[in-house]
């Protein structure tokens, strides 16, 4: 029905905007990685998803989730359709780490990460790399930074961080950082080298 809703904010805070449009005032829930890149300014342009609570078969309420940029709105989507991720978990996970994050995890089966946020237990995360890995490595379309042949360097290079007496976590966060960074291209020298300047 709608694909976003540009205008000046009249409201916001780290879980909640309000934009004004044509006379009205729409509320939207945000994750806190929207918030971050909205906060300080005067309008903003925030791609949607209106979403039905239903009851009994019938609509009861309506709630408008909104996302900075495009690629924020197709991990929700991508995470709802989980069984077992509800609209609030997704929103968690997306105010914890950025899409492009949460897309490596996944296509790397980093679960641990993704247990280690908040309502997200060892189950939980093992089913959203399970449902949702392959879809994210085989689709170019989908936008995001994260694509097939980054799980295999990737992988390779924390092989070596941990081999060269780095701490598994630590050299996953580095290597989250430097991919981000460097691209979807990146050759395991360049994760190594580079990832090796933050540890």
């Amino acid at each position: 029905m709608y694909d976003f809703i540009e205008g000046p904010i009249e409201s916001l805070n780290p879980t909640h905007v309000i934009i004004s449009n044509q006379g009205l005032g729409y509320i939207a829930a945000i994750s806190l990685t929207t918030y971050e890149k909205i906060k300080g300014h005067k309008t903003a342009r925030l791609f949607v998803d209106l979403l039905f609570k239903v009851e009994n078969q019938s609509p009861v309420s309506m709630h408008l989730f909104g996302f900075s940029d495009p690629d924020e709105r197709h991990m929700f989507r991508m995470l709802t359709s989980v069984s077992g991720v509800g609209n609030n978990t997704a929103m968690l996970m997306l105010s914890s780490l950025e899409p492009d994050d949460l897309a490596a995890a996944i296509v790397n089966g980093n679960v641990g990460l993704l247990k280690s946020i908040k309502g997200i237990g060892e189950k939980g995360a093992q089913r959203i790399v399970l449902e949702l890995r392959d879809k994210m490595m085989g689709k170019k379309s989908m936008g995001l930074g994260m694509l097939s042949g980054v799980s295999d360097n990737f992988s390779e290079a924390l092989s070596a961080l941990t081999t060269l007496g780095y701490q598994k976590a630590n050299a996953e966060k580095a290597l989250m950082k430097v991919s981000k960074d460097l691209g979807g291209t990146a050759t395991i020298e360049e994760l190594i080298k580079n990832s090796l300047k933050i540890l």
